[in-house]
């Protein structure tokens, strides 16, 4: 059995329930509380079937066992969850009040970090009913929290890069000029599944034009001869994401088409060449973005270097300036500069990257030369 068929155990999870207890306590909070979302089953295993308007919530203070409070009609997932063995579960009925069942669980005049997900009806529920304790986001707070992966999380990932890869390998044999994007867009997706991946999160496609836009949506434009065309695509593989970037041209490029794609990808080397332990995650962005603007294109550099990635696409750590935060060995996240020429075209190139203990390495390794396509 390979490494990323082997499940998180009920250890893994108290284990990382422990460490969120401690670093919340690190940070000067009484606790943390967790709402549906990925912090929730990263912690826990347990990811409700249905978000709703019921509440459920994770109580983690480093002075009291783990607490898991739920609906009951969804207490036989939650004590099915890989993690259940970690936490005490206890439950409230419909017609019942959640939020006078979740205070006994709380310092009665807590400072708490709370999901950034969490409903605004649950939060003001919670200050109703105790209105000493006092709230702020889990980004604000403990932007770090997942950002550190063990090697559990690591061969995930590799394998989700790896997939993708395969995804690029594939679709730069299928045609390109004559199609709709969103003919590219479907292959795209169909690739990632048929590599492993069991949700498809984006597709972009930006063709011409398009390109300059970072986040374009595949359309009905169709892709011409002469084309550059940026393909980002991502998703979840055994839980755990994928994105990537690699810009193609239809046919022959432009002298211009080259250079700017030279720029880019020099950029994108010299950022993932910059990545070792201890390194401030903004000057991943700042060593990106000087190779750019020395070039002449810093105006049509529109975005951060990068964010972090796991079982969200984005996450924190974010390489963009004002981070400060080090990087440290498991961090993981995207090197993704970009040079956008609006109405014409625009190239992007990215990788996912994991600190080491010595530098950085890749979870994708296709070729960053401008590739050409039919």
């Amino acid at each position: 059995m390979d490494a990323v068929s082997v499940p998180f155990t009920t250890d893994d999870y108290r284990a990382r329930m422990k460490g969120a207890a401690q670093a919340a306590a690190a940070e000067g909070l009484d606790g943390l509380l967790v709402t549906p979302g990925p912090d929730l089953l990263w912690l826990t295993g347990y990811q409700p079937t249905a978000i709703t308007e019921r509440l459920t919530l994770l109580v983690l203070r480093e002075d009291a066992e783990p607490q898991l409070l739920v609906p009951i009609l969804e207490r036989p997932d939650a004590e099915s969850a890989a993690g259940a063995g970690a936490v005490t579960i206890t439950d409230w009925r419909d017609g019942t009040d959640p939020y006078t069942a979740a205070t006994p669980l709380l310092r009665s005049d807590g400072e708490y970090a709370i999901s950034d997900s969490a409903w605004a009806m649950h939060l003001l529920g919670l200050q109703a009913r105790a209105p000493k304790t006092r709230y702020s986001s889990v980004t604000e707070r403990l932007p770090m929290l997942r950002a550190v992966k063990d090697p559990a999380e690591l061969a995930r990932l590799e394998a989700a890069g790896a997939a993708a890869d395969a995804t690029f390998r594939e679709i730069v044999k299928v045609p390109f000029v004559g199609r709709k994007e969103t003919d590219v867009a479907a292959d795209l997706a169909r690739l990632l599944r048929e590599f492993g991946h069991e949700q498809v999160d984006f597709t972009v496609v930006g063709s011409g034009p398009n390109g300059a836009n970072p986040h374009h949506e595949a359309g009905d434009r169709t892709i011409l001869a002469g084309d550059m065309v940026v393909l980002d695509f991502g998703g979840l593989m055994h839980g755990y994401g994928s994105d990537t970037t690699r810009t193609v041209c239809v046919g022959e490029p432009t002298a211009e088409m080259r250079e700017v794609h030279d720029v880019v990808r020099a950029a994108q080397q010299t950022a993932f060449e910059a990545v070792r332990p201890g390194i401030a995650c903004q000057e991943v962005d700042r060593v990106a973005r000087r190779v750019i603007t020395e070039a002449g294109y810093g105006d049509e550099f529109i975005h951060r270097t990068g964010h972090g990635i796991g079982m969200t696409t984005h996450e924190p750590p974010y390489m963009v300036e004002g981070e400060w935060r080090p990087t440290v060995p498991g961090m993981c996240f995207s090197i993704e500069p970009g040079i956008y020429l609006a109405g014409r075209f625009g190239v992007r190139i990215e990788d996912i990257v994991t600190v080491t203990e010595d530098g950085g390495r890749r979870f994708n390794d296709t070729d960053h030369g401008l590739t050409i396509v039919e």
